[in-house]
């Protein structure tokens, strides 16, 4: 039998980076994945596929929408190639999948193809896929396992019609008319992709407002930005019934004021959020404990009840994101060596990849009037920027919140070109405890999005932003 100092089951970005800083920490790593592909939901059917079709159909988009205006004729129609678009996809997909597993190779690391499940707190059993079994002793367990699709316990996902994010990535069609139920991160980047390449995209969220877990002036603006492309959004309406008929799917929702609302569409995408993944880990017979959400239970450094076991990622309390997952990984890593890692929760930053896309790190001003923390706002609007009039990207604004008393920054919240990149500054300020006049201080390239950024600081610090 096999014997590892760690082992880690499943090969998410927060698995796989656990499995790369031990085996960087000198212990005998091992990670075990069920499917024949490393790089879990993110890389193969999530993050990474996602980001790759919202490319392609932004190409597509600027080439109909805007290159006549850049001075760009394409004799012609422009056209689009699904079965190509999905094709580029999947090899962006694979070759992520397979520099994971050279890293794997790289760092040592023995990768087993199957099934991990518990047969006691130090033995893993490892079912493959040709029905055979294996067994592996290890010391230490990083339960990495993550997540999957939710739905509503009356919807039957028949994937052809009725389907989740992962039928999303690879249809055979562009839908005609295209209905997302739930208005958050995945549906709506999803129903971006469909709406650019001509699919009619409606969107059916229960909560008032769409991204509902994001500051309101984050929503606000992405409301307003989707509608003019297209989308029609209904907010405060609750699904009751989710039909098909043919090619044809029927959903019946009620609106706030208890009326029936009929939605006809050839596709419907479910999109109601994500659940732990602890499917076959048999969790039990290793005495590790699980809530009432499904999620393990872990402790601040990510510790089970079972003092060898550990937990990180989407299957455990907090943000289901890919970079969430990945700090985890290491900060297990890193304890298990001896060693004070820590994570601030609050500098997780968040981001919907939109065009534009919206980020957002720290707290809102719901959490801060909650809290009855006094705080100032500075906004400052991206179409007042050069570099956004250059591009025809004038959308958005960037949104800073500081505490009244000692200016420290304590929430960044953006719309815009490249915001996803942008909010590394905000993230990078607040882990050194920044002040708005310090942001507001610091040079910032010109002509940059990143001006925004400076401009809000000043706004927040007191309210003289140079270029509004």
């Amino acid at each position: 039998m096999n014997q590892y100092d760690v082992a880690v089951i499943g090969s998410g970005p927060g698995g796989y980076v656990a499995a790369i800083r031990c085996a960087q920490l000198g212990m005998k790593t091992a990670i075990i994945e069920k499917y024949s592909t490393l790089g879990g939901t993110c890389l193969n059917v999530g993050c990474i596929p996602s980001k790759a079709l919202l490319d392609s159909s932004h190409h597509y988009h600027d080439a109909v929408k805007h290159f006549e205006e850049h001075g760009i004729e394409i004799p012609g129609e422009v056209k689009v190639n699904l079965e190509k678009m999905i094709a580029r996809k999947q090899a962006v997909v694979d070759q992520t999948s397979g520099g994971v597993k050279f890293l794997m190779d790289k760092n040592n690391i023995d990768v087993y193809e199957g099934l991990g499940s518990f047969a006691d707190a130090t033995h893993i059993e490892i079912k493959k896929n040709d029905g055979s079994t294996e067994q592996i002793e290890a010391k230490n367990t990083i339960i990495a396992t993550g997540s999957k699709p939710s739905t509503l316990p009356f919807i039957d996902i028949d994937k052809e019609r009725i389907i989740t994010s992962t039928e999303a990535l690879k249809l055979k069609e562009i839908p005609k008319h295209l209905v997302v139920i739930g208005g958050g991160v995945i549906g709506l980047e999803l129903g971006q992709v469909y709406s650019r390449l001509g699919a009619e995209v409606t969107v059916v969220e229960f909560m008032d407002k769409i991204i509902p877990t994001m500051d309101a002036d984050l929503s606000k603006e992405l409301t307003k930005v989707l509608k003019k492309q297209g989308f029609k959004i209904n907010t405060s309406h609750k699904v009751k019934e989710v039909t098909r008929k043919g090619d044809q799917v029927i959903v019946k929702a009620d609106d706030k004021k208890g009326n029936e609302v009929v939605f006809e569409a050839d596709y419907c995408l479910v999109s109601v959020g994500r659940r732990p993944y602890t499917d076959g880990l048999n969790a039990g017979k290793a005495g590790v404990k699980l809530n009432e959400r499904g999620q393990v239970e872990v402790n601040a450094h990510l510790q089970t009840n079972v003092s060898n076991i550990y937990a990180i990622g989407d299957v455990v309390r907090g943000a289901m994101l890919a970079h969430k997952a990945e700090e985890e990984g290491v900060m297990v890593a890193e304890s298990l060596a001896g060693q004070k890692p820590h994570i601030d929760y609050n500098l997780i930053p968040g981001v919907v990849y939109t065009w534009p896309e919206v980020a957002a790190v720290g707290k809102t001003e719901a959490q801060l009037k909650e809290e009855g923390v006094k705080y100032k706002a500075g906004k400052f609007p991206m179409r007042a920027l050069g570099r956004a009039r250059a591009s025809m990207d004038i959308d958005g604004f960037v949104k800073i919140l500081a505490d009244a008393e000692t200016d420290e920054v304590l929430g960044v919240h953006m719309v815009g070109a490249r915001v996803a990149d942008l909010i590394a500054e905000a993230v990078t300020a607040m882990e050194f405890r920044a002040s708005a006049e310090d942001i507001s201080r610091m040079s910032h390239a010109h002509p940059t999005y990143a001006e925004a950024v400076k401009e809000a600081a000043l706004a927040a610090t007191d309210n003289r932003p140079l270029h509004v």
